[in-house]
């Protein structure tokens, strides 16, 4: 699982190391040297294992075909998905549509996310986290109910 946050520097050329703990799960659980980056909703980019990205798509290619928000969901999530390689030095290059899209410029944050993690802009991050952090949030208080916290 991947658990934790790190920050880290991207390039110029959008290259960005991942955190050697991730890349220890890549290695070891999904026996992989590839991710697939997308965006969807958030500033930040989601990045997959291409194990987990593959089971996404086969669940999202079960639903149906012409239901508009099943299309939307394609259009937001499916369609800007790359295969980003791990190169040698541990590193992948993020392409500058992605890039642009979550305001990624120098500093970044990786942010695991169980299955699956999130790439942010180190400010990105510092609002998303200071607005969760908020005394009234319903959302949140949903999902701590579903643990049964």
């Amino acid at each position: 699982m991947f658990n934790g946050r790190f920050e880290h520097t991207i390039d110029a050329k959008g290259r960005v190391s991942i955190p050697s703990r991730f890349r220890e799960i890549l290695s070891s659980q999904y026996a992989d040297d590839r991710l697939i980056v997308t965006s969807f909703i958030d500033p930040c980019l989601i990045a997959y294992p291409v194990a987990e990205w593959q089971a996404l798509e086969e669940r999202v290619r079960a639903l149906p075909r012409f239901d508009p928000a099943v299309v939307q969901l394609k259009r937001l999530l499916v369609s800007g998905a790359t295969e980003c390689p791990i190169d040698k030095n541990g590193r992948i290059l993020i392409p500058p549509v992605l890039r642009q899209f979550a305001g990624l410029d120098r500093e970044i944050i990786w942010a695991g996310m169980t299955d699956t993690i999130e790439i942010w802009s180190k400010d990105g991050w510092d609002h998303m986290f200071e607005q969760a952090r908020g005394p009234d949030l319903p959302e949140l208080k949903e999902a701590l109910g579903k643990l049964g916290l």
